[in-house]
């Protein structure tokens, strides 16, 4: 492997303009691709597998022409200083939006409150819900405005209006200004760890022209595979983030190889051989995750991290092939004015990393303890981790959609903003009408349901579909409770129901599946993506224990950093200070999300830190010596990478959205924990510990597995490192 990429790395530098208008030609080729391509098609969010699912197909069926996921607007109407909703004036005005809604674009009905009875007991409050024919992205602006329009005449007649739903609601970016944050922190970062402005610029130039290549290939790519650019989110996040990292630390072997006095040719395919070889095999481990996120089985899910997992490996073919083509154009800018001013060499004197392992190497206990107490008492608040899909109610109270949401949850009740969705298939039973009143009289009565509404039939009279409302929140674990009862109890109702089922479904239902089958798929994930890894670094680093100790140590950050995200957006610790206006369940894709990223991301840093470990120990140094060469070589440039990949992650915690908040300071939190206490605390400590056990491997294992060399130990002895009289370890320019 070392060898391979070492002559890769030497080819990529001589032939650095071929390379180099390669990679453009590229990046222009998918760019015109992307946009001649067709808009993808809206293929909304699938679960298959799930009840809540199997009923919005039979509504999509059953009721041709108005589509079962289309988008609705609940309009609140609260009337002013303690008058009633039903006084002539009110009455009359909310009426009159009622009926300018109906007439709107693209909308199938608009519901008048008091023909509905959906006014509240009180009478200071009632809602309409207006449904549309297509989804909310579907919506035009026309039919958008002509909505606006009409409520804004009822709020000029004195009431209170607002409107919940997704039919209006405002969807802040993901990208932009947080991209643009993390990029600005990255090349502060930089700046600082190379003391060169083109070493600095070089990985960040790099990682854009690799995040241009894999958006532009995910919109043209999009109407085939129904990608989209909420698809390539995720894609944007890590191939950035990978992108700068991985050619951070070639352009960091390539200064250090100089160092040694060799030839900028030479160093540059030195810096392939080793770094790179560390690059591949990091590289590798993240693109398990993702592509591992398909056993979840949400469609989204899997296309979001096959994207991701391309724009990962497109990050390693450019650090292996374009880094070193632009090294070649300026081999010495890469090198700090100090360095340029007094020659290649430093020596391997003392840093802050080895000074800093040297303490780790005599105290391995107290840091081992502190360190996984601390991490220990951080994941404590997940075993109280409430898994949904937090909506409305987390949003700013400057929302109309948060107001809509409280006007509705004091008029009517908490349950009110989740009611159950009851979908009856009467098609085979002997009078459909009187099977479905049998279903909803026997759903009404029980437990925990306030109401349900009439049945709506579909025009050939087989299926109807009515709502039961929850006495409690959608959030809430008894809302939840009631769900499962009904299910509970299904064989019960349909044998009083003549022939006819029933499926629970709505955007409660969907969303307590939703998060069931996310953590029933959470084990054989982690088996999997954790299984494979190990079997990844057992090649690596051919050693039993460092594999396990690696796994076990990423279980301990995520655990925590779970913890931390539970603490803060769960139970509400420091959540002003992210600007989170309402505490409530974590997103159901949230623990997905941590494993599946942060374990590729954690297996970078153990890639990188300790292959430099097995370098040296495979070079003759003893245990203890070896950590300490791994960290005076490597620990400065793990913790750029590890603050850069933060700076990307936290630039999304000031996002609009709570749920963008909650990826970006998870993410960021897992890297924080990962980087700086695992790798930089917990596994020298252990290393110290295990002393040479830890890189023992039977002989027997030894003799199948395959010979990775990524410690590039051929490389030493192919290419000897330079005397102090050896011509090249001169500055020259590049011939």
């Amino acid at each position: 492997m070392a060898t391979l990429l070492y002559r890769l790395g030497r080819v990529a530098f001589r032939w650095r303009w071929f390379v180099t208008l390669l990679w453009v030609a590229v990046l222009g080729a998918v760019g015109f691709a992307a946009v001649k391509a067709p808009a993808a098609p809206d293929d909304g969010f699938t679960m298959p597998g799930i009840e809540s699912q199997r009923a919005f197909d039979l509504l999509e069926q059953r009721f041709p022409g108005t589509a079962a996921d289309g988008a609705s607007a609940r309009i609140v109407f609260v009337a002013p200083n303690g008058e009633k909703v039903t006084a002539t004036e009110n009455k009359a005005a909310i009426e009159k939006l009622v009926t300018a809604a109906a007439d709107g674009a693209q909308v199938a009905s608009a519901v008048d409150p008091f023909a509905a009875k959906a006014v509240s007991a009180d009478a200071s409050t009632a809602y309409s819900t207006v449904t549309f024919k297509v989804t909310a992205d579907d919506l035009t602006g026309a039919a958008k405005t002509h909505l606006e329009r009409a409520i804004d005449t009822a709020r000029d007649a004195g009431l209170t209006v607002e409107a919940g739903g997704d039919a209006l609601a405002t969807q802040p970016a993901a990208g932009g200004s947080a991209e643009a944050i993390g990029i600005a922190i990255a090349a502060v970062v930089l700046l600082i760890t190379f003391g060169s402005l083109a070493a600095a610029g070089l990985p960040l130039l790099t990682a854009i022209l690799g995040v241009g290549i894999s958006m532009s290939a995910v919109l043209a790519l999009g109407s085939a595979f129904g990608l989209s650019e909420t698809t390539g989110t995720l894609a944007t996040m890590l191939g950035l983030a990978c992108g700068i990292d991985y050619a951070l630390f070639v352009v960091s072997r390539y200064r250090e190889e100089r160092e040694k006095g060799h030839a900028p040719r030479e160093a540059a395919g030195l810096a392939a051989g080793t770094a790179g070889s560390a690059v591949v095999f990091a590289g590798l481990t993240v693109v398990i995750a993702l592509a591992g996120l398909s056993v979840v089985g949400i469609p989204m899910l899997t296309k979001m991290g096959l994207a991701a997992a391309g724009a990962v490996l497109l990050s390693v073919l450019i650090s292996l092939t374009l880094v070193p083509a632009v090294l070649g154009f300026w081999p010495n800018a890469v090198l700090s004015r100090r360095e340029r001013k007094k020659g290649m060499r430093r020596g391997n004197g003392e840093n802050g990393g080895s000074r800093w392992a040297r303490i780790v190497v005599r105290r391995p206990i107290p840091v081992l303890l502190l360190g996984v107490v601390g991490l220990g008492a951080m994941a404590l608040p997940a075993l109280n981790l409430q898994l949904g899909m937090p909506g409305d109610e987390a949003k700013s109270t400057s929302t109309t959609e948060r107001r809509a949401y409280d006007d509705l949850a004091q008029g009517f009740g908490p349950g009110f903003n989740g009611p159950l969705t009851i979908v009856v298939d009467a098609k085979k039973a002997e009078d459909a009408k009187s099977a479905v009143a049998a279903v909803s009289k026997e759903i009404a009565a029980t437990d925990g349901v306030v109401s349900v509404s009439p049945a709506r039939f579909n025009s050939a009279g087989d299926t109807a579909v009515f709502s039961a409302t929850p006495a409690t929140s959608p959030t809430d674990e008894k809302t939840k409770q009631l769900v499962q009862t009904i299910r509970d109890e299904r064989s019960d109702i349909e044998s009083k129901a003549s022939g006819a089922s029933f499926e629970v479904t709505g955007t409660t239902a969907l969303n307590i599946d939703v998060a069931q089958k996310v953590q029933d798929a959470l084990i054989p994930y982690l088996a999997l993506v954790v299984g494979l890894a190990i079997v990844l670094l057992l090649l690596v680093f051919r050693s039993l224990l460092v594999p396990l100790k690696a796994a076990l140590g990423f279980l301990l950050s995520v655990l925590a950093a779970l913890g931390a995200v539970v603490a803060v957006f769960q139970q509400g610790h420091g959540a002003s200070l992210l600007g989170v206006d309402q505490t409530g369940p974590i997103m159901s894709l949230m623990p997905i999300f941590l494993v599946g990223i942060v374990f590729g991301l954690a297996m970078d840093y153990e890639v990188f830190l300790v292959s430099r470990m097995r370098e040296a120990y495979v070079h003759g140094d003893g245990p203890g010596e070896a950590i300490v060469s791994g960290f005076r070589h490597s620990a400065r440039v793990v913790v750029a990478a590890a603050l850069i990949m933060m700076a990307v992650f936290s630039g999304f915690i000031g996002a609009g959205t709570s749920m963008i908040k909650m990826i970006g300071f998870g993410l960021a939190v897992a890297v924080l924990f990962d980087a700086f206490v695992v790798r930089m605390a917990i596994v020298p400590a252990v290393l110290s510990l295990l002393g040479n056990k830890a890189w023992y491997l039977p002989s027997w294992l030894d003799r199948i597995l395959p010979r990775m060399d990524v410690e590039g130990e051929a490389l030493s002895r192919k290419v000897p490192t330079p005397t102090a009289d050896t011509p090249t370890a001169r500055l020259t320019p590049v011939p």
